[in-house]
């Protein structure tokens, strides 16, 4: 058995992250700051790697804070050397100007409260990341896979085999006549792009929102019709694939071209079918069909030709649809929960921090 030597072992220690230490990025982004934690000690950290070792490990958590204050981080960025990719040294991280508390028990105070709202920030993202592992794994299990006409797991009371069918001849597959940007409005009835239902679907605030006024919504929506509740509204361009359903009365108008409207006429559950869309059964199609092009798209045809898996009872349909709308809202709890505490963070660092 190879020994190590006492030199060795010396080299080797001065690459070892302890518990309190403060590490950060010598290229990229070098203004963000990580905490070693008790359960990520004895880690080893390569020469791309800056470690901070703070004298008192008790103001550990206190010195991280403050090196995430907004003063600190511009100053690391303004001193970093390097444009298109910046870089820092050791020698930025001493020549960095602190204020902060004389006193050793106020900078352990500090710390103790901005680590208990890491706790409980890094808490719910947890939560929500394995809520999003969990739904990924049950959409395998509860939708056929490989060629399967059965799911894995079923709920009770359900046998039959499933069904495949293009959802073209299920339903009527179009988009709406064209709103001009001259018709564009700040207030009025909602006018959707694609990509405000690609922030939707991550549970972002959609920017710059659009409107129409109700009077053009009416004329347009006279010759286009309306869409209804369990309709789906899909991505044709940029982010393609991403669906929407429509879950209530409220009027709104999108962008042809941009946006794909299955009008589902309760043909299949709507929450199912949103579901559905979200799987790799779909999924899969949507990115063979959109081509291997710089910019792949999902057109009206192509929406016509997307196979669906479907129990034939509507029953099962809607347990499924249900069971995995019952999870993504325990997931948006959850991230909202995250955002909250992260928001207030940020708040508390401006009032505690000079």
């Amino acid at each position: 058995m190879p020994q190590v030597s006492e030199n060795d072992f010396s080299r080797l220690s001065a690459y070892i992250l302890n518990a309190g230490d403060i590490v950060f990025s010598r290229v990229g982004s070098v203004d963000i700051n990580a905490l070693i934690t008790p359960f990520q000690s004895t880690w080893l950290f390569s020469g791309r790697v800056l470690r901070v070792r703070p004298q008192n490990k008790n103001s550990s958590q206190f010195l991280h804070t403050l090196l995430e204050t907004e003063d600190v981080k511009n100053d690391i960025r303004t001193r970093a050397v390097g444009q298109t990719m910046p870089s820092i040294n050791t020698e930025i991280l001493k020549t960095t100007p602190l204020r902060l508390p004389e006193s050793t028990l106020e900078q352990e105070q500090l710390g103790k409260y901005f680590l208990n709202l890491d706790t409980l920030i890094t808490l719910h993202q947890r939560k929500c990341d394995k809520l999003i592992q969990f739904k990924a794994a049950m959409l395998k299990k509860m939708f056929p896979q490989n060629g399967a006409d059965k799911p894995e797991l079923r709920f009770k009371g359900f046998t039959d085999a499933w069904e495949q069918r293009k959802l073209g001849e299920l339903m009527e597959i179009t988009s709406v006549k064209r709103i001009h940007q001259s018709d564009w409005t700040d207030s009025g009835v909602r006018f959707l792009r694609a990509r405000d239902i690609v922030a939707v679907s991550k549970n972002e605030e959609v920017s710059e929102p659009l409107f129409i006024s109700q009077e053009k919504y009416d004329e347009y929506s006279a010759l286009s019709g309306k869409v209804k509740i369990g309709d789906l509204l899909v991505t044709g361009v940029g982010t393609i694939g991403v669906p929407m359903l429509i879950n209530n009365e409220e009027p709104l108008y999108f962008k042809d071209g941009n946006i794909i409207w299955f009008k589902n006429e309760d043909r299949i559950d709507g929450e199912f079918f949103y579901h559905s869309f979200n799987g790799s059964f779909i999924q899969n199609f949507i990115k063979e069909s959109a081509g291997i092009g710089t910019v792949g798209t999902y057109t009206i045809e192509s929406g016509k030709k997307t196979p669906i898996l479907l129990p034939t009872q509507k029953d099962e349909q809607q347990k499924i649809g249900t069971f995995f709308s019952q999870l993504d809202t325990l997931i948006t709890l959850h991230q909202r929960k995250c955002d909250k505490y992260k928001s207030i963070k940020a708040g508390l660092i401006r009032k505690f921090f000079p």
